[in-house]
């Protein structure tokens, strides 16, 4: 009964989410707290359980760079951005996307997703306003793009992270066969933006000339302030590449640096906070806690469980099954704490294989599936969920069948070519 009812909840709150008939926040907080009363997840533990529980990890790493970002955001360099970016792109709206998308592909692998979605978001808004075109298109083109690119080495994306803990993959592992494909399908989901936002490209001339003639370089409030802000944010991204290194987990790297930031720039504090997505925060806890639901009635490892025992020991089958179940429940239940919860599955399934050529595979075949799948709805990765929060912050509402019509195309299609690269490369 109990797995059923935990199901039951989290369908209908996800239907609530997928509809809009209700805030999503107040939905995340509801289910979370209905199945808590009703002892469907570990009950306090979900605050310290490492697996089935909040990943703090991730809400603590969007707390210290949404504050990090804030600072940044008072010196103007957004502005300048946004300028730079309409002038080099002549207020072309195909091109300005291709060049949005390719500085947020490029940082996605070595900045991670969640944290170059919440520096190029900003940019994206600020140069759309001055060109009076929507924004929506070009901030669901760059997460989309981020959760591609991330997935091209370990600190790209947050499963990556857990797999590779878990697996023993290093850093080079993943550069070596994970950057290959993500390369492909990169470069085909440029040219695959061309037709699915084709309807949404507006061109103002009478806009365009008037950013044309603007001076970029005016935008920059505190020159200063710019420089010391620009210099903790490049110890903060050397010190998410150099996580296996320092053995400091991301959110610690981010908190470090959002309360450098606020002592270097003298920032007001409370100002400073105001800028932080704080529901976005919440929602990312409610929705954790959902999840934790379906892993303790243990509805999530029933489902991976049954998928292992129906591919057996066909590995290629297995890789198969990896790539699109992944894609398929990353896109439902959040790619972070689903590749938490299966990671031990396809552990064990690695472990248990006559064909260790093949049962390696699995890994690369498990991330590709669950990097993928985040795209698949506006909630399967914390990139999307950071970006659409961040919109409407902005008065550029994303609802979730916006995002998710072309998250769904843009995730089959990279399932397709992820499958027969595996199929290729590996058997």
């Amino acid at each position: 009964m109990s797995p059923a009812l935990a199901l039951g909840i989290f369908v209908v709150a996800f239907g609530f989410i997928a509809t809009e008939k209700a805030d999503k926040v107040k939905t995340a907080l509801v289910a979370a707290g209905l199945m808590t009363a009703i002892g469907l997840n570990a009950g306090s533990e979900i605050f310290f359980s490492e697996r089935g529980g909040i990943d703090w990890n991730v809400i603590f790493l969007l707390l210290g760079m949404m504050i990090i970002v804030g600072v940044i955001k008072q010196t103007g360099v957004f502005d300048y951005l946004a300028i730079w970016a309409a002038k080099r792109s002549r207020g072309h709206p195909y091109r300005l996307m291709v060049m949005l998308m390719v500085i947020t592909g490029i940082a996605s692998p070595f900045l991670d997703n969640v944290t170059i979605i919440m520096l190029i978001v900003p940019v994206t808004v600020v140069v759309c306003r001055r060109l009076q075109v929507p924004a929506q298109p070009y901030i669901i083109a760059e997460v989309l793009a981020s959760n591609i690119g991330g997935a091209a080495t370990l600190i790209g994306d947050p499963p990556n992270i857990i797999i590779g803990s878990r697996a023993g993959l290093s850093f080079n592992d993943f550069l070596v066969h994970m950057a290959p494909v993500v390369t492909i399908v990169f470069v085909l989901f440029v040219g695959l933006t061309r037709w699915l936002f084709r309807k949404d490209f507006v061109h103002n001339p009478d806009k365009v000339g008037e950013v044309l003639a603007l001076d970029e370089r005016r935008a920059i409030t505190d020159m200063r302030l710019l420089v010391r802000c620009l210099c903790v944010l490049a110890l903060v991204i050397a010190g998410f590449a150099l996580h296996s290194v320092l053995h400091l987990e991301p959110s610690i790297v981010a908190l470090l640096g959002a309360g450098v930031m606020l002592l270097v720039s003298r920032a007001d504090v409370g100002e400073t906070m105001e800028e932080v997505e704080w529901p976005t925060l919440v929602f990312f806890i409610g929705l954790f806690v959902m999840v934790a639901g379906l892993e303790h009635t243990g509805v999530i490892s029933a489902i991976g469980t049954w998928a292992v025992g129906v591919v057996g020991d066909d590995m290629f089958a297995a890789a198969t099954a990896l790539i699109f179940g992944s894609a398929v429940l990353g896109a439902f239940f959040d790619n972070i704490p689903y590749a938490a919860t299966m990671a031990p599955i396809v552990e064990d399934l690695v472990a248990g294989s006559s064909d260790p050529a093949g049962a390696g595979a699995l890994w690369w075949a498990f991330a590709l599936g669950a990097d993928f799948g985040g795209n698949g709805t506006a909630v399967a990765a914390s990139a999307n969920v950071v970006a659409i929060g961040m919109a409407a912050r902005t008065g550029n509402h994303i609802s979730f069948w916006q995002f998710t019509r072309y998250g769904i195309i843009v995730t089959v299609v990279s399932c397709v070519l992820a499958w027969i690269y595996v199929a290729l490369r590996y058997f």
